[in-house]
């Protein structure tokens, strides 16, 4: 492997986490190795090490060098043609080859096979999933005038088909999907559409939120904890991990975040007491976590969103939060985050999935 080619693989020990998730993005394969500037390298960081010191930190400027793995795993150049069976020996999916002075040379990639590929599993077999598909689209108008915003195709296959099917990949059979807009044509839909998946109907008589329209499942989904999604997102995680570290980390609820940067697309001035100018920035960046709209919902949580109320989903987390109970975060980067809602969100949506060859 060239430098040039190494390079999206690379990163200094002073970049901050915004920097590495955005090359963890580009180059798609979760993972880092830390270099100086001779490319020696010095430690390895992954999509976990970050979600780690995301949830315990929330510091989004903390440098590579505080989170990152010192003690790689690498093979020498010389035993290069044993990389393979050393990955699985060690359940690693990437190994650094280096010389006599630790400089990285290549990078070996495990051969993964179909039914090692990341999704299949059932590590989510028995587990509910709600699909919010009772709004409007507002912000799709026109197209919403013609289809329930459930029913848009991204590429040839509605968005609703599109969540159904990435959780089919870790074992969920059960959904449950809450209507009332062209609900008739939602139905019709996907009762034409043979399927090894059970879907069940919440219908709204009148609009509810995000969350009231749950109370309507209270007596069936009480007693475990669920997984709840909007009809307009896609997001590119392990949704197993998600839900065993809810399940680990003792949430009450659980709010799937990614990461968004937004560029000031001016130069900021910055100012003293009697408008004196202490320092310019140009177009500098801010980077937040936004709520992607997926959710996991602990047991017996639900029997707490009040009944035929008008009530979204920040509503239940601004009640826990209220009461000093346990609302937390599961972090992803802004690539793994695709929205429908608004037009041009919906063609990078089309373009990623394009380029994953869907």
């Amino acid at each position: 492997m060239n430098t040039e080619k190494l390079l999206p693989f690379l990163i200094s020990p002073e970049s901050t986490v915004v920097d590495a998730l955005q090359k963890l993005d580009r180059n798609g394969k979760r993972i880092l190795f830390v270099t100086n500037p001779c490319r020696r390298l010095i430690g390895v960081l992954t999509d976990g090490d970050i979600r780690r010191w995301l949830i315990k930190t929330g510091e989004l400027q903390g440098m590579v060098k505080r989170m990152m793995n010192q003690k790689p795993k690498v093979i020498y150049r010389k035993d290069a043609s044993q990389a393979q069976e050393f990955m699985l020996q060690h359940i690693i999916t990437a190994l650094p080859v280096i010389n006599s002075k630790g400089i990285i040379l290549d990078i070996v990639f495990r051969e993964e096979t179909a039914n090692q590929e990341l999704g299949q599993d059932c590590s989510l077999k028995g587990t509910p999933v709600v699909i919010m598909a009772g709004g409007k689209g507002t912000r799709l108008y026109p197209y919403t005038k013609i289809l329930p915003k459930p029913l848009i195709p991204i590429g040839d296959i509605p968005i609703m088909e599109r969540i159904i099917n990435r959780f089919l990949d870790f074992g969920v059979q059960d959904f449950f999907a809450t209507v009332n807009y062209r609900k008739n044509m939602i139905k019709a839909y996907f009762a034409e559409n043979s399927a090894e998946y059970r879907l069940s109907y919440v219908e709204e008589e009148k609009p509810l939120g995000t969350a009231g329209s749950l109370r309507l499942l209270a007596d069936r989904l009480a007693a475990q904890p669920f997984i709840v999604t909007n009809c307009d997102i896609l997001i590119h995680a392990d949704y197993g991990d998600i839900f065993q570290y809810h399940q680990d980390s003792g949430n009450e609820l659980t709010i799937v975040t990614a990461l968004k940067n937004i560029v000031v697309p001016y130069g900021v001035v910055h100012s003293r007491e009697n408008g004196a100018v202490c320092a310019m920035e140009e177009k500098p960046k801010l980077s937040y976590f936004v709520n992607t709209g997926m959710y996991i919902l602990g047991s017996g949580l639900i029997q707490e969103i009040p009944e035929d109320t008008f009530f979204h989903m920040t509503d239940l987390a601004d009640k826990l939060m209220a009461e000093n109970r346990k609302v937390g975060m599961y972090p992803i980067s802004e690539d793994s985050f695709l929205d429908m809602g608004e037009f041009e969100e919906m063609r990078r949506m089309e373009q990623k999935l394009n380029l994953q060859s869907e």
